[in-house]
């Protein structure tokens, strides 16, 4: 079988769809569909320099990486690629040329450490070890059954609390960029984000297809967002929490956990009927919150990392 890697082609539907195939495959936690797939492409920031790579074998797409630059880290230099290829499609060199490719790409734009994910399997770790990958931090991909599970009750906001929908909020959240600007930055990782680009925000998070305003839920206290669950869902009534988080100034009240609560109920009835979510394997408060949602550990992928010499 002959393999052959190229760059995914901008707005080609055929090929957004396959790549959103091969990505539910091999992560079902995360929500992808054609139309996020080629919005991803469209709207990535300039200084990214995203790319979306596919391995074919006989004309079919059995692979795909996501690769760029962390440009909203404040250390230069580092750069991610994420490769993922069908069970069915391993064994025969779809995997080592896609991240050979994408490690020469990223190369080129001037990275020198290289951050991946890696399902926590041990054929997919001994792939990462071989090419020089050390393994760092994990984290968990969590399910919660919203069509049989029982979610906790429903709780009346504390007095001063109110709850609404992302909705609400418009076409200028810019109160909202702020709170997940503040959450971000606090969340555990290996590669420290900052978000300061409020109209790039507005177009590549909050316009994003799979971003359901109806069904995000923001915790306001005296007119301020002091906590939210940004909820993405995608075309098979499948429900994400994108983010979770709370001001620092509002942390240790519950709103978080009373935000998500919302949430996870409206989407239920929204006809959603499954959850899901990831956590840091090191975020024990996160944790024992979708603990008490009912969440399951369902996968786990560790990231790696590589120095380009």
């Amino acid at each position: 079988m002959t393999v052959l890697v190229r760059a995914l082609r901008p707005g080609h539907r055929p090929d957004a769809e396959a790549f959103a195939v091969v990505r539910r495959a091999c992560v079902p936690a995360m929500l992808s569909t054609a139309d996020s797939v080629m919005f991803d492409l469209a709207h990535a920031h300039p200084a990214s320099r995203y790319s979306q790579l596919v391995a074919e074998s006989d004309g079919e797409i059995i692979g795909t990486a996501q690769v760029g630059v962390a440009h909203d880290s404040p250390e230069p230099g580092q750069g991610f690629a994420n490769v993922y290829v069908l069970p069915d499609g391993r064994g025969i060199g779809a995997g080592s040329l896609i991240l050979r490719t994408a490690e020469e790409y990223l190369a080129a734009e001037g990275v020198s450490t290289v951050f991946s994910w890696v399902l926590d399997e041990p054929e997919n770790r001994a792939f990462a070890s071989a090419r020089g990958y050390r393994a760092s931090r994990g984290a968990h991909f969590l399910r919660l059954d919203l069509a049989d599970g029982a979610l906790p009750h429903r709780q009346e906001p504390p007095v001063g609390v109110e709850l609404r929908t992302g909705a609400s909020f418009g076409d200028d959240p810019r109160a909202l960029f702020e709170l997940d600007a503040e959450t971000v930055a606090d969340e555990p990782s290996d590669v420290a984000s900052e978000f300061t680009d409020y109209e790039h925000w507005l177009t590549e998070t909050w316009s994003h297809p799979l971003v359901n305003r109806e069904l995000t839920t923001v915790a306001v206290v005296d007119g301020r967002p002091a906590a939210f669950t940004l909820a993405r869902t995608d075309d098979a009534s499948r429900y994400a929490s994108g983010m979770t988080g709370t001001g620092r100034a509002f942390r240790g009240r519950g709103l978080a956990k009373l935000a998500k609560n919302d949430s996870l109920h409206r989407a239920r009835a929204a006809g959603c009927t499954e959850a899901f979510t990831g956590n840091d394997a090191g975020n024990e408060p996160m944790l024992a919150i979708n603990k008490w949602f009912g969440y399951e550990i369902c996968a786990t992928e560790v990231r790696h990392v590589r120095s380009l010499g």
